[in-house]
């Protein structure tokens, strides 16, 4: 176990490239912490500083309150699973994992009850004696795994480990790994660009974008309470319908109007604008959110685009004003192509954002 902080970490590549700018970042004994955002966006390189692979241009890094910004990997007790596995292929599992347990000189005893129970954890006790040209790309990552758990480090690394996994084993093996951090209680920090894995597995999602951090939080306070259009727009599958809207009064009450919608504000909606001196804003509102309602009922009514059927529920795109949009209904009635619909919204459930400063209001 162990506690993590970067403190104005900053890493350059050349003179103009800064891959990662002036970020602060805590994670605490045991939390399963990821670094989440698009391609580009710093967050494998910031992983690779706390690993020592790449150094640190400005700032330090401290596991436990020791400083360890100029120190090699070997020294800092660290593991790290890789995207591709890096299992050597001449050893056999057993051989795999338990070779790092030999550096340290453990005996035969300890080494092989240690094997006995990583490879309890990840499912992978009757693979000891095969090579990894024998097994699957979900068993060489459990290997990977396995033999980061081997050796009890302070701090657990993940750079991607599932991305090389079809879908339906991505699914499996995450809710396996969210179990082995369950038992083991090591600190975590993982990195992925798949936003559906982040909210399935993290106790705070830590959100990238050019090099620094955007916002930080659980995964139900980057969902709910997105800072800005950028991670409103990036969480949530589909992801937050956002309709552009011009803020009037009528009759002495507060309506939201654009060309489809003339929506009256709640006292409650009313008092989060009541100090938004600008006339026109973003509305920003979740897919489950937009609720099926009757025509006198109905803040918006569209024509479907196309249905998509996903058994419990289908997905119903629609087109306003070129910009695509996306409703999660229930199953049942089925819509279909080319039907009228109206639409609700749920109470309390809208966001503001500011248009200029793309910040939520």
């Amino acid at each position: 176990m162990a506690t993590l902080k970067l403190s104005n970490i900053t890493k350059r590549f050349g003179r103009s490239i800064v891959a990662v700018n002036n970020i602060d970042l805590e994670v605490r004994d045991g939390e399963f912490l990821v670094l989440l955002g698009p391609s580009g966006c710093g967050k494998t390189t910031t992983l690779r500083m706390i690993a020592g692979l790449e150094e640190v241009t400005q700032g330090t890094i401290t596991i436990d309150g020791v400083d360890v910004t100029d120190l090699p990997p070997r020294k800092r007790d660290v593991s790290m699973v890789f995207q591709n596995y890096a299992v050597w292929p001449h050893m056999t599992v057993y051989e795999n994992i338990s070779y790092a347990l030999k550096l340290k000189k453990m005996g035969r005893e300890t080494i092989d009850a240690t094997v006995k129970e990583v490879t309890r954890m990840t499912k992978i006790s009757t693979l000891l004696d095969r090579y990894p040209s024998q097994l699957s790309g979900g068993q060489q990552q459990r290997v990977a795994v396995a033999r980061a758990i081997a050796v009890k480090p302070k701090l657990f690394l993940m750079d991607e480990p599932l991305s090389n996994l079809d879908a339906k084993l991505r699914v499996a093996t995450r809710t396996e790994l969210k179990a082995i951090h369950a038992m083991t209680k090591a600190t975590t920090v993982f990195v992925t660009h798949d936003q559906s894995e982040a909210m399935s597995m993290a106790d705070r999602i830590v959100i990238m974008k050019d090099g620094e951090i955007v916002q930080t939080g659980t995964p139900e306070e980057v969902y709910d309470e997105s800072v800005n259009l950028f991670v409103a727009n990036f969480i949530g599958t589909p992801p937050t319908n956002f309709m552009d809207v011009e803020l009037t009064i009528e009759d002495g009450s507060l309506h939201l109007i654009n060309s489809h919608l003339n929506l009256q504000l709640t006292a409650e909606d009313a008092a989060r604008l009541k100090d938004y001196d600008k006339k026109t804003l973003v509305i920003g509102i979740r897919p489950e959110n937009m609720l099926l309602a009757s025509a006198e009922d109905a803040a918006l009514t569209v024509q479907c685009l196309v249905a998509e059927p996903q058994g419990s529920h289908q997905v119903v795109a629609v087109e306003m004003d070129d910009r695509l949009m996306k409703i999660i209904v229930p199953a049942q009635p089925k819509i279909s192509a080319g039907e009228t619909i109206h639409l609700a919204f749920k109470p309390g459930s809208m966001r503001f954002f500011d248009p200029e400063t793309d910040l939520r209001i």
